[in-house]
């Protein structure tokens, strides 16, 4: 592949992994945030789940650009169903703990397998995007969006330690923190919903 060539296959990969996981930096932030507050996912769950999910969701929009349906497009909205789940039930937490004069703790997921499930939920609506991509691209080309892609993992994973460790989010963790988490999965639920066109 001639070097103009890699560079227009990094442009495009580049703004791909912007364009479709622009959610997922909150994500980031909100599970960077839990682990400064509570301990819990540990940072190297974070990176570890995330490159782990997101080696999952590559691997099947290569199987699906290979001709296999492991997941049907028009089931991805029900991928919502967990962050909203989750939100859910934090929420709920924090309601029982605030009426009890406790604080509830803010940790969303806790340990790898829940960061790496987190991951696939979230980025699963990703896959009508990359399997096209895949489809219509050559094994080189493939493998330096691949790079590309797990290259922005990288990155969004420092971004959100810089962002959890800002001083004001600090103290708006501290005094909302419990109810500033499950808001955000939620959202997050019915923005996968509307991604999917679930909501239409």
């Amino acid at each position: 592949m001639p070097a103009g060539g890699i560079f227009a296959v990094v442009l495009t990969a580049a703004a791909l992994f912007a364009a479709t996981n622009a959610d997922d930096i909150v994500v980031l932030t909100v599970l960077s945030i839990s682990s400064r507050a509570s301990g819990q996912p540990r940072r190297w769950h974070i990176w570890a789940g995330q490159y782990a999910g997101f080696a999952v969701l590559i691997a099947v929009s290569l199987a699906a650009a290979a001709g296999l349906t492991l997941i049907p497009l028009h089931w991805l909205w029900l991928l919502g169903l967990v962050p909203l789940g989750l939100g859910l039930g934090k929420l709920a937490v924090a309601i029982r703990a605030h009426r009890s004069g406790q604080r509830a703790s803010p940790a969303a997921v806790t340990g790898l397998t829940g960061v790496i499930g987190l991951t696939i939920v979230n980025g699963g609506d990703n896959l009508s995007a990359y399997i096209p991509v895949f489809r219509t691209s050559s094994t080189a080309e493939i493998a330096v969006i691949i790079g590309v892609f797990l290259a922005g993992v990288g990155l969004y994973c420092l971004a959100s330690i810089r962002f959890a460790g800002h001083r004001g989010v600090i103290q708006a963790v501290q005094r909302w923190g419990e109810w500033i988490v499950p808001v955000v999965f939620i959202l997050i639920g019915f923005y996968i919903f509307y991604k999917t066109g679930a909501l239409s």
